[in-house]
């Protein structure tokens, strides 16, 4: 699964981009249908902002972003909101099954007495 980080207005050290990589490496290890993940990483005045974009099989795409002043903060919360949006579709998806038709039960002796109780 490639994965791919994007630094913008701001130099990164080889650490944080590893860590981020690993970060996306555990996402795909819980959700096997990724395909794709991609991490942008940029500076708003002070805050950093971490935006995680993943795209996995049947057209799913799911886009999270969180601003924090630590970068290592901001990677932790981007794809833990990632990971909430996946598990969300995920049990949808899993639990989109129609429900059993009922089958009625009718005995003939509960019917005769509930006539013969004049309820008609």
């Amino acid at each position: 699964m490639p994965v791919e980080v994007t630094v913008r207005h701001m130099n990164v050290s080889d650490t944080i981009q590893a860590y981020a990589r690993s970060k996306a490496e555990e996402l795909s290890e819980d959700f096997p249908r990724i395909e794709h993940v991609h991490m942008i990483i940029d500076r708003e005045k002070r805050h950093k902002v971490v935006s995680v974009v993943v795209q996995a099989r049947n057209h799913v795409r799911v886009e999270a972003e969180e601003a924090a002043e630590n970068l290592r903060a901001a990677i932790d919360a981007a794809t833990e909101k990632a990971e909430r949006q996946l598990r969300k579709l995920r049990d949808k998806v899993q639990e989109h099954r129609p429900k059993p038709a009922k089958v009625k039960e009718t005995r003939e002796g509960e019917d005769a007495e509930e006539f013969e109780g004049g309820v008609l």
